[in-house]
């Protein structure tokens, strides 16, 4: 049975959910499940907007099925070629044999390296800021390189202000019935999967994300629908300002954010107190995470929201704990930068992951070392105190400031 969606008279909803995939890119765990948007325009030429995943790609081809009620399929635009994507796009050209597919030069390339049917026979190039006009829509293409892949465009539809905008403004999280971000209490229950799709699938490419959000400032928008996640009609700018502010590397809000790893819990402790000592001095957003029990990809999101960051570590085989170094070096690889941090190390017999954390963060942009390395020798000892209240100080000087 189809599911398709209306969203305005001639343009429909055709994707589907999957709520039984455990992880995303087989890497980002993904409890909410995840949506694969694609849509369907009905003009005098008939438009589908990207295809699906394998998964759900039974589903997907029966609402574009339904969508077309009997119409051929004359155009298939492909915004993005990651698989999850573009899986079923073989699947388009068998049923619908003279379908063109829109996409760049790269996107026909990429689509060759997927596929074996003659790519060329059906390939329909477009450049930047070129358009198609299919009756009383006429679509405009903006290239969008690196966000997050070199093919990467969005397509405006300048009938209607409708910007389908591939990957950028999508979310994890599977839809359950409410096709619409102002149908769902997208602050409170989406928001955190929002952060860690994009901090995680696109923030290393902050540059290139200001870049597309500079172009589409100079399109009428009156919707988004982006490739995963809810359709935003209200509030669009709500969103895009926390885009802005993600791309910009800026914190989302001031707080102290400690994370740690800990073996026999000494450094748990530790952390611990340095968060009393921090609350005494009137800070209230702190949150602290063991970095051995969160997945790395919640520990990064949540690095690039706060503004003050605290890494503990013990040393491990001479080196830094393995969680956290692999958090660590997740950060670097996402372009992790402007922020204020310090740095605690625990060992029993060599200390030497204090060191080694401050050498990494140091390699990252504008990464601010606020304190002295603390250092604790199996566990934190009474004459120390004052060291941690000069730690938890500094902290509270930069949250504040």
């Amino acid at each position: 049975m189809n599911n398709i969606r209306k969203i305005a008279d001639d343009v429909l909803y055709v994707g589907a959910s999957d709520r039984r995939l455990a992880l995303f890119e087989n890497i980002y765990p993904i409890e909410r499940g995840v949506s694969y948007n694609s849509y369907v325009v009905l003009d005098d030429k008939t438009v589908l907007l990207d295809t699906a995943d394998h998964s759900v790609s039974r589903e997907f081809l029966e609402n574009v099925e339904a969508a077309l009620s009997g119409r051929t399929l004359d155009y298939l635009v492909v915004n993005h070629m990651e698989p999850d994507h573009c899986s079923v796009i073989a699947e388009i050209v068998l049923r619908y044999p003279d379908v063109k597919i829109v996409g760049n030069a790269k996107t026909i390339q990429m689509i060759r390296q997927f596929y074996t049917f003659d790519v060329d026979s059906h390939a329909h190039i477009v450049k930047d800021g070129d358009t198609l006009t299919t009756g009383k829509h006429t679509f405009a293409f903006v290239f969008a390189p690196m966000v997050h892949w070199p093919e990467v465009m969005v397509t405006f539809d300048t009938s209607n202000g409708f910007l389908f905008s591939a990957d950028a403004f999508g979310t994890f999280g599977a839809l359950s019935g409410n096709l619409y971000a102002d149908e769902v209490d997208f602050e409170g229950e989406w928001l955190d999967d929002a952060r860690r799709y994009y901090i995680n699938i696109v923030g290393k490419y902050g540059v290139q994300v200001m870049n597309t959000l500079k172009k589409a400032a100079t399109l009428p928008i009156k919707m988004i629908l982006p490739l995963h996640g809810p359709i935003w009609r209200e509030n669009i700018s709500w969103f895009i300002s926390k885009y802005q502010t993600w791309a910009s590397y800026q914190c989302e809000e001031k707080g102290a954010l400690i994370v740690y790893s800990s073996i026999y819990g000494n450094t748990a402790n530790a952390v611990d107190v340095l968060s009393s000592r921090i609350a005494d001095k009137g800070i209230r957003n702190i949150h602290t995470y063991d970095a051995s029990k969160t997945d790395v990809s919640v520990l990064v999101s949540e690095c690039f929201r706060y503004s003050t960051i605290v890494f503990a570590s013990p040393t491990y085989n001479a080196e830094i704990f393995p969680k956290m170094e692999m958090l660590l070096i997740e950060l670097k690889a996402h372009a992790f930068q402007n922020r204020d941090v310090a740095v605690i190390e625990n060992g029993s017999w060599a200390l030497s992951a204090g060191k080694k954390m401050s050498e990494l963060l140091s390699s990252m942009k504008d990464i601010r070392i606020i304190s002295p390395v603390l250092s604790i020798k199996s566990s934190l000892k009474e004459e120390q105190l004052g060291e941690v209240d000069a730690m938890a100080a500094a902290i509270a000087e930069s949250v504040n400031n």
